[in-house]
């Protein structure tokens, strides 16, 4: 990422643009690069923030979506944001709905992309084998419509995570509390503007999860797009882009 990072504390963290807050939250396999196209589009209008969640840092038995949404109350208090816009992905998109239902005053409005929270299929419903390359590759390709967009650096970055024993222990244990925590009796009580942007071919967090956050969000927009999977953000930026910005413009007019 050409931004710099920022370390303050336990906070790390890129930041850029001035104006209302777009605090972005990246999934369980991300990084803050995820979200280059976002920050350059939006940070003309918004102050874009884009804080490294400590996955790999919490002590094993605090791993766990929970405390990842406690971190981030803290990273908030921390920059003395207040009325943010929340945007997460994936597991981002989780950890953002529990921060939500806890700090309701402390947010504006809120975007979902392949969120969890509901359902999932993690890792395409299989252990991840730590020793092949070949597996590891074709379950970041799952990620994506596209299997091309799972460039080697990705295929890279994945593969050097799961043969950590430590981050390997870390990423299952957030995954098993992912599928734990299911947010479905809570969503009726975010009544605040939600943007849900769902890539139609979402192996992960399918099609009828999105329609299913549509239903139990009172003020959500559901808008999909086709061709693409798990992170529109990265496969379809412009798509992904041109979605959101009408969005934040009505909220803002």
């Amino acid at each position: 990422m050409q931004h710099e990072l920022i370390q303050e504390g336990e906070f790390k963290y890129v930041t850029a643009g001035k104006g209302p807050v777009l605090l972005i939250l990246h999934g369980l396999f991300g990084a803050l690069s995820n979200f280059n196209e976002v920050l350059n589009r939006f940070k003309n209008d918004f102050q874009i923030v884009i804080p490294m969640m400590p996955i790999y840092e919490l002590p094993v038995n605090e791993t766990h979506v929970k405390s990842l949404s406690d971190f981030i109350h803290r990273f908030v208090e921390h920059m003395e944001f207040s009325k943010i816009n929340i945007l997460g992905n994936s597991l981002g998109g989780h950890v953002a709905l529990v921060y939500v239902l806890n700090h309701m005053d402390m947010v504006n409005s809120m975007i979902l992309t392949g969120s969890s929270g509901l359902y999932e299929n993690a890792m395409g419903g299989s252990f991840p084998r730590r020793e092949d390359y070949e597996f590891i590759k074709n379950k970041v390709a799952f990620t994506f419509y596209d299997p091309e967009t799972a460039t080697k650096e990705l295929v890279d970055e994945v593969f050097e995570i799961v043969n950590n024993k430590e981050k390997l222990i870390r990423i299952l244990a957030l995954a098993k509390s992912a599928i734990r925590h299911n947010m479905g009796e809570d969503l009726h009580k975010l009544d605040l503007p939600a943007c849900l942007i769902w890539g139609k071919n979402d192996n992960i967090t399918p099609p009828e999860v999105a329609e299913e956050f549509h239903k139990l969000l009172p003020q959500s927009d559901l808008f999909w797009i086709d061709k693409c999977g798990h992170a529109p953000m990265m496969e379809r930026p412009e798509d992904f882009n041109n979605i959101l910005e009408p969005w934040l413009q009505k909220l803002f007019k």
